[in-house]
């Protein structure tokens, strides 16, 4: 934990410093005021896909720091390096400002961002186990590397109005926040966001039986497509004010309105997906009396979580929705867990069973902590909500039994009772 801290914090102080020298200190402000914006909105939005299985605060803020400083500072010490080089190659400065701005920026900064979903993907992979947390993830890290530049962006274009005393209307301060803060905050996060859906694929193309030299190539090539797409697009987008006149709209338009339409969607699909997947494997958890079965539908509608916590907070307070909401991102990562560990089937690698059999008991253990809290609110949440099916007995509390030949996905051991200590993990014959 302290390496990561000391790197944002040492990178940023070197890119405050860097960017304040080149904005000068009034545009820095100006340019910080500006910049922050947009970042609440987009967070929101990227927080609200990640709901279903939350990521953890600090989680999400280390990317948001990647992108933001080790990133952006990486970004531009390597632009103008190159840029400088080109121009001294070419004795063209305008050619080196062009060519570096359509093919050596979208090179670098796009595999500066994806730096922050690599190390994701190998030391915390538990947390990137799907698309849905590399688009989480990827959107938090260019979110903040959009941040730092735009205060750099902004910084320059007021200190150019200061020299020139332009109004505020004609000001190129307006211009450019209008451009970079109303018309297109989601470019960098839209370009990113193909690396990290990469890499979320590439966490689910590992298949049971594959070969270790397989499956690291099956590894490498989603992410490596989706980073190619990322500069490719990225290229355009900066290439779009050479193409006459009208360049920029129309790439605007055709372009970059219809991919962020797609990602929308794509977005909320997965959502639901992911939603449907925590419910499914809940239900193997409810069955074997870990949770009561009125809860897995509470957890699997985030509009019944939502009504839970309030629920919950008007009888215990602030402490008690804490717990339901802790509860429930518990709920959500052991369904996932489980939803992987079968999906990908056991590993060839020593110790995949114990790592997730420790995971699972790590994660029912503090289920089992909090149920007393949560439990009750879940459960009214899912009857005020309507959530409860047909084929749910009331009085018996509990489903009623499942068709004849609809199989389960294993054998969960039950609760102990009255201690509440966690049975054995699931075996690997189970799953």
């Amino acid at each position: 934990m302290c390496v990561p801290v000391i790197l944002l914090t040492a990178t940023g102080v070197s890119i405050l410093e860097l960017v304040r020298e080149q904005t000068g200190t009034a545009g820095f402000l100006v340019g910080l005021g500006l910049a922050l914006l947009p970042v609440p909105p987009l967070m929101a939005a990227f927080r609200w896909l990640g709901r279903a299985a939350p990521h953890p605060w600090r989680q999400l803020a280390f990317c948001f720091g990647w992108g933001a400083c080790t990133a952006a500072l990486i970004a531009i010490l390597a632009n103008s390096f190159a840029t400088e080089w080109i121009a001294a190659a070419t004795t063209d400065p305008f050619d080196a400002d062009r060519l570096g701005s359509v093919a050596i920026a979208p090179v670098v900064e796009e595999s500066a961002k994806a730096a922050a979903l690599l190390l994701m993907s190998a030391f915390r992979r538990r947390h990137l186990s799907g698309p849905a947390d590399g688009f989480v993830i990827a959107g938090f890290t260019a979110t903040g590397f959009a941040f730092t530049e735009n205060v750099l962006y902004l910084g320059n274009a007021f200190e150019e109005d200061l020299a020139k005393g332009t109004g505020l209307l004609d000001s190129m301060t307006a211009a450019t926040f209008f451009v970079r803060g109303v018309l297109s905050p989601f470019a960098h996060p839209l370009f990113t966001v193909l690396t990290g859906l990469g890499f979320g694929a590439a966490a689910l193309g590992a298949r049971r039986g594959a070969r270790a030299r397989t499956r690291r190539m099956r590894g490498a090539g989603p992410p490596l497509l989706g980073l190619a797409l990322a500069m490719g697009l990225h290229a355009l987008w900066n290439a779009s004010s050479q193409f006459g006149e009208y360049g920029f709209y129309v790439v605007y338009g055709c372009v970059m309105v219809p991919v962020f339409a797609l990602l929308l969607g794509l977005a909320v699909r997965i959502r639901r997906h992911r939603l449907r997947a925590v419910a499914a494997e809940l239900s193997v958890y409810a069955r074997a009396g870990w949770l009561g079965p009125a809860e897995v539908p509470a957890l699997a509608s985030m509009p019944a979580r939502s009504l839970a916590r309030a629920l919950a907070r008007r009888t215990g307070g602030r402490p008690a929705a804490r717990t339901v909401s802790r509860y429930a991102a518990d709920a959500a990562a052991l369904a996932l867990l489980r939803r992987h560990a079968r999906h990908t089937g056991p590993a060839r690698a020593p110790g995949h069973d114990r790592d997730f059999a420790e995971r699972e008991r790590e994660l029912l253990h503090r289920l089992w902590l909090r149920r007393a809290t949560a439990a009750p609110a879940l459960a009214r949440a899912a009857v005020l909500e309507e959530l409860l099916p047909p084929r749910f007995d009331p009085l018996a509390g509990r489903y009623a039994p499942a068709p004849s030949g609809a199989p389960l996905l294993s054998a969960v051991p039950p609760p102990r009772r009255p201690a509440p200590q966690p049975p054995a993990a699931l075996s690997s014959s189970g799953r």
